[in-house]
């Protein structure tokens, strides 16, 4: 007859390598297919403002009889 071989904790830590390495998630980086599109909405209120404030200063200094 033989005898049981004891399960040593070599036995167990190399068994359970084994295990955690066939069930570690493979992880896949790729570039996207679509371009990537940025919306910029950019308000230009400011801009427009300051011409037309510009526009009504030389209006005003060209006519001063309109107030």
């Amino acid at each position: 007859m033989r005898e049981s071989m004891p399960v040593t904790s070599r036995t167990i830590a190399f068994l359970a390598a084994v295990l955690l390495a066939a069930c570690q998630p493979t992880v896949k980086v790729e570039a996207p297919d679509k371009p990537i599109v940025i919306n910029l909405n950019v308000k230009i209120e400011q801009e427009v403002r300051i011409k037309v404030e510009k526009e009504a200063e030389q209006l005003l200094e060209q006519r001063e009889d309109i107030f």
